[in-house]
């Protein structure tokens, strides 16, 4: 059986900006590829010191803490991401820009943000392959897989407390762009309905407008009107699953290509003329740049699909 050995204690100092992170959490990162099950074992044994002393598996790392972490022996497992080079290498492609608290991202529609659900590979996973130096790379909020457009990367965990906490005081802006059946009226700016969500059999999720749901809104304006559907900008008040979709669902306009909420007809005339993906795409992100404290703002231009669909609708 072949095996990799951690042969000798180990001893990590915890960097500043690694603290308020639990140990069993930055165990499971610093030791990639040892199960979960032994790492709560050796905490629990107190084979893991911290300053010295034994420590629970909810203890907070804080700065300059010094850890000792000892031998460990484990089974050879394959590695989580199996992907060829040159789709780790696409990845170069879709980032927006970059600096050494963050990363902002233009995903194309069709790939998971993160793997799981049968998936090995997602976009953090890409990220992670095409960076392997980084020590620190995770999503600050996520889009659906179908969804294409702006994500952000934090690149530091400072940087991601600062950002979750804009998340949490809504001080981060979100727009995005959706076609949708139909006109949307002049008059309507904004749709508020309590989502469900539920968990199919199969593992799909479906959400649903109820009053037993959760308080969601989301706020909209005409961009463009075309002869039988209408080009919206939609901004999320709130951050629930599949929001906007339901929200335009509700309000009678489907978003276009909607595989989940649009009926199939109505998917099949837009497919003949080019449209062969959900329409929705994160166009512009708003927040507090977490180092210079400065208000930035990127924008997210449309794939060749989007761009060509939105072209010949205006012909039409």
């Amino acid at each position: 059986m072949n095996t990799e050995t951690f042969q000798n204690v180990t001893f990590v100092e915890i960097e500043p900006d690694q603290a308020g992170q639990r140990i069993d959490n930055f165990l499971k990162t610093h030791l990639k590829g040892v199960p979960k099950s032994m790492i709560y074992r050796i905490l629990r044994k107190g084979e893991v010191r911290v300053n010295k002393k034994r420590i629970k598996p909810e203890y907070k790392l804080q700065g300059h803490d010094l850890l000792r972490i000892p031998p460990i022996r484990v089974s050879d497992s394959p590695e989580p991401v199996n992907v060829k080079l040159d789709k780790v290498a696409m990845m170069q492609d879709y980032i927006l820009y970059e600096d050494d608290r963050v990363m902002v991202i233009n995903k194309p529609s069709g790939l998971a943000v993160h793997g799981g659900s049968g998936l090995s590979f997602g976009l953090i996973e890409g990220l992670r392959a095409l960076r392997p130096d980084a020590k620190f790379l995770e999503l600050v909020h996520r889009i659906d897989r179908d969804t294409s457009g702006i994500l952000l990367v934090a690149k530091r965990r400072s940087a991601l407390r600062h950002l979750h906490e804009q998340l949490r005081e809504k001080k981060m802006t979100k727009r995005y762009h959706a076609l949708v059946w139909g006109k949307w009226p002049d008059n309507r700016f904004k749709v508020k309905a309590a989502l469900q969500k539920n968990v199919l059999k199969s593992g799909e999720r479906i959400v649903n407008v109820s009053p037993e749901g959760k308080p969601s809104e989301t706020r909209y304006r005409i961009l463009e009107q075309f002869s039988d559907t209408t080009l919206v900008e939609a901004s999320p008040i709130t951050g629930r699953t599949h929001q906007i979709r339901v929200h335009c669902l509700h309000a009678g306009f489907p978003i276009c290509g909607d595989p989940k909420y649009c009926d199939d007809e109505g998917n099949a005339q837009l497919a003949q003329r080019g449209l062969k993906r959900l329409f929705l795409h994160a166009h512009s992100l708003s927040f507090i740049h977490p180092e210079t404290q400065e208000q930035v703002t990127f924008k997210a231009p449309y794939d060749a699909q989007l761009t060509n669909i939105v072209k010949r609708l205006g012909q039409a």
